[in-house]
């Protein structure tokens, strides 16, 4: 049995500092995700991966990373892959779809042998929001087109190709971004959107993605929950996520200390868990701040048991 905390964290650099070592031998996160402020070469990334997994004695413990290309590229400093955004696939799929298909390929095959040199085995791809001319530019060039069958069929390609490199997928950012004009890393979006319109072009793609993980919008959907954001809403997460999208595997919040969430770390934390989110990520590395989160995280639930029992049979 997988007996971890309902949480993946982020470190602070490209070591693991003694205290960070201490925290995590014992916390037990389920998962650690990893930002540019912690690689600096592919040897660097190695051994900093190699030390997290022998903290907890497994070697399929779970290393995230945020490498979508484009302008969310975690490993610049080992490959510049800022040109290969989602949008420029959509580009190269209208262009000629053999062409696209032969290059994505190359693009994802690239990406995902270097994440099984260093031992990164999940990747927080694809972005399934559909664009809209209003959309806020956080997700820009992030997305794959206005056109939520496109998205849903490149998504998919997107999952099916990290799949047969043996990289597990979290889609984001359920159940949409597309329609917020503000960014949720700074203010809170609000979106009026009938249901009607929402479940036919913006749930769509999740509806049919394959992804084993997907992660939460920070995002109000005032016509399901006009108070609370779609990581903090039971409303949201049991009847659009659960209900209309018939999401099945491990919802995981976004990060719990973006200005979306108007609550301290730890109420964020809390409040997320007890709407329907089975992890929570923090990113920024901030000890102190972890230390108070863990006092809170209960230990994962038999739901996500099981579902890291899959992930596991699915790793290499």
């Amino acid at each position: 049995m997988i007996n971890r905390k309902a949480v993946i964290f982020g470190i602070s650099s490209y070591i693991l500092k003694k205290e960070e070592i201490i925290f995590l031998k014992k916390t037990k996160p389920w998962g650690i995700i990893l930002f540019s402020r912690n690689i600096k070469d592919i040897k660097q990334l190695k051994k900093l991966i190699f030390e997290i997994k022998r903290i907890f004695n497994d070697n399929k413990f779970p290393i995230l990373v945020d490498e979508e290309g484009g302008k969310v590229s975690r490993l610049n400093k080992i490959i510049d892959m800022t040109l290969f955004s989602q949008a420029h696939f959509r580009i190269l799929y209208k262009q000629n779809k053999k062409k696209f298909i032969n290059k994505y390929k190359i693009y994802i095959n690239s990406v995902a042998s270097i994440l099984n040199e260093v031992g990164i085995n999940i990747n927080t791809v694809p972005v399934l929001d559909v664009k809209r001319n209003y959309t806020n530019n956080v997700i820009g060039t992030r997305s794959f087109s206005s056109d939520q069958h496109i998205v849903s069929k490149l998504g998919n390609i997107c999952i099916k190709l990290y799949k047969q490199n043996k990289i597990c997928t979290i889609a984001k950012h359920i159940p949409g971004h597309g329609p917020a004009k503000s960014d949720s890393h700074f203010k809170t979006p609000i979106v009026d959107i009938n249901k009607k319109d929402l479940i036919k072009k913006d749930f769509a793609p999740f509806k049919k993605c394959k992804s084993m993980m997907a992660m939460t919008a920070h995002i109000i959907y005032k016509k399901y929950d006009s108070i609370n954001t779609a990581t903090h809403s039971k409303i949201v997460i049991n009847q659009a996520i659960r209900k209309n999208i018939k999401f099945k595997g491990i919802l995981i919040s976004d990060d719990i200390s973006m200005k979306s969430l108007k609550f301290s770390a730890v109420k964020n934390a809390e409040k997320a868990l007890i709407a329907g989110c089975n992890l929570i990520l923090h990113c920024n590395g901030k000890l102190k701040e972890m230390k108070k989160i863990s006092k809170v995280i209960p230990k994962i639930d038999k739901f996500t048991q099981k579902k890291t029992s899959d992930l596991y049979n699915f790793l290499r």
